[in-house]
């Protein structure tokens, strides 16, 4: 009989075990904050969803993520971590707004948690404040999804989703944004790059986090955006989804330990794959079937069998890659302490969320 029952396919397989003993365990610190987690569940999903503006193969790995699926994954996957979840619902307009958010909010209520509010610029301000306030979220997560859908995809800014009358709201209250900055470019993108300073210096009440270090998932993905970036003060990177160790190591030598947060985006960091880069593109490395005809993703590649028997969770690979980068940027067990709980800590509480210690 297993440990726990979870409604989902995490199987924890000895190569699983091995990984977390070799390569974790003895680096992880016991406290975690995981600053970027979805919880939602597949009933808030509308009879006619909208055509989606991300890549396709995250809803290959979960159809929901409930409180009760997340808290197990946790049991299973850091056995030997206490994980403290900030969550927020699914920001994809396919699913309802109001249910994805009122579920969020609740179970942070219920759990003692902290949670952001999934937005979309469609509100005003007045409409904001009133249910950020009301809901007693800290913060928003606002996403490209939600731009006006006559903008192309790739020509969608930062403030086509995020606009500057939610961000005065946000500044007034001090509150978090976790942004997930557009653009094919990622990171590099000049709008991008211009957008994100004029934030930092027109707004520096917000507590912006920006989510999956830019999506600077391969090298190539950052041209000179540390160095433009450098001397901000405010702004903060989780690395959720990443597993990129020199993206990691120039953003540390870049920024600091303090400057960066963990985050893991389940419940899609429950994947089982290695990613790779090619061309400056990222590949997810799957094992056969597992994810079903993946043939038309240029994101996802089938590997062998013998091949696949080695791969684990992708948690694990991005948790790994920072280790290797913490390690060439000579981080102490204090600043590995900052990096996966006090800095969030910090954040969460000077949005007034409750205190982690």
């Amino acid at each position: 009989m297993p440990l726990y029952t979870v409604h989902f396919p995490v199987d924890v397989k000895e190569v699983d075990r091995a990984y977390y003993r070799q390569h974790l365990a003895g680096f992880l610190p016991r406290r975690v904050v995981d600053f970027h987690v979805h919880v939602w569940l597949k009933s808030f999903e509308l009879e006619t969803p909208a055509e989606t503006r991300t890549a396709n193969w995250p809803r290959l790995v979960a159809v929901d993520n409930s409180i009760e699926d997340l808290r197990a994954t946790y049991r299973l996957m850091l056995p030997e971590q206490e994980v403290v979840p900030l969550v927020f619902g699914y920001p994809e307009r396919q699913f309802s707004l109001q249910l994805t958010n009122d579920y969020a909010g609740r179970v942070a209520r219920e759990y003692g948690l902290s949670c952001l509010m999934v937005s979309t610029p469609e509100w005003s301000a007045e409409a904001l404040e009133r249910q950020v306030v009301a809901g007693a979220f800290l913060g928003l997560k606002p996403y490209l999804s939600f731009a006006p859908v006559h903008i192309p995809s790739d020509q969608i800014t930062i403030y086509d989703f995020l606009p500057h009358e939610h961000l005065e709201v946000a500044n007034d209250h001090g509150w978090i944004v976790l942004l997930h900055i557009p653009r094919p470019a990622r990171l590099k993108d000049p709008v991008n790059l211009q957008q994100m300073l004029e934030i930092e210096r027109r707004y520096p009440g917000v507590r912006l986090v920006i989510a999956h270090i830019g999506r600077a998932y391969c090298a190539e993905d950052v041209g000179n955006a540390f160095q433009a970036l450098r001397d901000t003060e405010h702004m903060v990177f989780d690395f959720s989804a990443n597993t990129n160790v020199e993206v990691f190591e120039e953003a540390l030598r870049a920024f600091g330990p303090r400057r960066l947060v963990f985050g893991s985006d389940l419940p899609i960091a429950r994947m089982r794959m290695r990613r790779i880069c090619e061309n400056g593109s990222y590949i997810n490395l799957v094992p056969p079937g597992l994810y079903g005809d993946v043939s038309g993703d240029a994101h996802m590649r089938e590997v062998s069998p013998e091949e696949s028997a080695g791969l684990s969770f992708f948690m694990y690979e991005q948790l790994f890659a920072f280790r290797q980068a913490a390690e060439a940027a000579g981080l102490s067990a204090s600043d590995l302490e900052d990096v996966f709980y006090n800095n969030a800590a910090r954040l969460i509480a000077g949005a007034g969320g409750r205190a982690l210690d």
